[in-house]
């Protein structure tokens, strides 16, 4: 089965995440993830986010759901001496993000949502989406690799894998190696329209994801297509089984979520991006100001059609209570 309309209502969480209805409830807070211990590291252009080793991430989660934050996206940052031209530390059972799992959903069950993101820029040595051969991402024998790392996070106990390749035929595949593994629980969030933007730059250096030549104009969409092919992309991904589908970045494509949100029946995702994060976070005089403008943002996604809102702004709006 392609589309299994049950997932999104597989726990009392995810229902409130897609169905909530409130900026709260549609909260989803992105983390870093590295090995070691006791590591809690800010990163640089990016205030009050941190990377931080797993049993950091659990007192900051567990601190985060008693605030009403109860769906975290989680990236691996994966050491130098890990990465290889295959990315085959991105599905090693062993690595510190799949520990991030088994802990966070041994610690919080159902009460959590977990989502995990699948691509193989993080554990490359040459930090591109895909495998590359002379200089070329090869789409189809990246997705071979996308499938391992999505069945070793579903494996794990991720609720939903991301994935943020932006590979032709990707949700495709992952889906029916989730039907072969009888992983009828395991949600997918498609990253559908994900554009080759200038608002990715803290993230590349929170994830050390830099690509080491070129750029990812080849897959990521052009920032100056039309919304025929965000709704392609979209209705592609819906078609071949994605439980909910991703608009990224937001606020300069508010535009394009209203249109993918009228297209779809899916639920639909927007990423609130590194660099608008900090934009908003150094153009602020003050926290009341922040306070204002964080606000702002969100309820202008949710406006334009979003279900689920990706932020980085989450924990900080949900602990001080500026929405609810």
């Amino acid at each position: 089965m392609n589309i299994r309309p049950r997932i999104n209502r597989w726990t009392a969480a995810r229902r409130n995440l897609i169905n909530g209805g409130t900026i709260l409830s549609s909260l989803v807070q992105p983390h870093f993830v590295v090995a070691g211990e006791q590591i809690d590291e800010p990163i640089r252009g990016m205030p009050g986010i941190h990377q931080q080793s797993v049993d950091v991430l659990l007192k900051t989660v567990e601190e985060d759901a008693s605030h009403g934050l109860k769906a975290v996206m989680l990236f691996g940052v994966v050491a130098h001496e890990h990465k290889d031209a295959r990315a085959s530390y991105a599905h090693d059972a062993s690595s510190h993000l799949h520990q991030a799992i088994y802990a966070l959903k041994k610690a919080h069950g159902d009460d959590l949502v977990v989502m995990t993101d699948v691509c193989l820029c993080t554990a490359t040595e040459h930090g591109h989406c895909g495998l590359v051969h002379d200089r070329e991402i090869i789409n189809d024998a990246s997705v071979n690799v996308l499938v391992n790392i999505a069945l070793s996070h579903a494996k794990a106990g991720a609720d939903y894998v991301c994935a943020s390749d932006m590979m032709d035929g990707r949700i495709d595949s992952i889906r029916s190696a989730f039907e072969k593994n009888e992983l009828t629980g395991s949600g997918i969030l498609a990253y559908s329209v994900k554009y080759a933007s200038s608002f990715y730059g803290p993230f590349r250096h929170a994830a050390q994801s830099s690509p080491g030549f070129g750029d990812r104009t080849t897959h990521q969409m052009d920032v100056r297509s039309g919304y025929e092919e965000a709704i392609l992309e979209a209705n592609l991904d819906e078609s071949e089984g994605a439980d909910i589908i991703m608009v990224k970045p937001g606020l300069p494509y508010l535009d394009v979520l209203r249109k993918v949100a009228d297209s779809v029946v899916r639920p639909v995702a927007v990423y609130n991006v590194s660099g608008e994060y900090s934009m908003v976070m150094n153009a602020a005089d003050d926290e009341a100001s922040r306070q204002h403008m964080v606000v702002e943002v969100l309820t202008a996604f949710k406006r334009a059609g979003a279900n689920v809102v990706v932020s980085y702004h989450a924990r900080e709006a949900a602990r001080k209570r500026w929405v609810n």
